[in-house]
């Protein structure tokens, strides 16, 4: 257990920050399964407008500090291949 006055500021401080990061990575996974779920009913209008969400959280994500730019930007470019390989196969049929 902490003894002093600044280590236990450290945990509460260190257990909000914790809830906020599993909000938002929460928040994040959620975008990304609707996106994933609309593309699988291949309802392409809506997929965009998921697309568009995702890759909103995942940049908020990256401006709390929650995921690494880069993580972030592998991604939303897996996102967005899925996405424009699925109008490549829709414009094919």
């Amino acid at each position: 257990m902490a003894n002093t006055r600044q280590a236990k500021k450290r945990i509460r401080i260190t257990a909000k920050r914790t809830l906020r990061n599993r909000q938002v990575k929460s928040r994040v996974k959620t975008a990304v399964r609707r996106f994933n779920d609309t593309l699988a009913q291949e309802d392409l209008e809506s997929a965009g407008e998921k697309l568009r969400l995702a890759v909103k959280m995942l940049d908020k994500a990256v401006s709390k500090g929650v995921l690494h730019k880069n993580a972030a930007s592998r991604k939303k470019s897996r996102l967005a291949r899925r996405y424009n390989d699925a109008l490549a196969q829709a414009e094919g049929e």
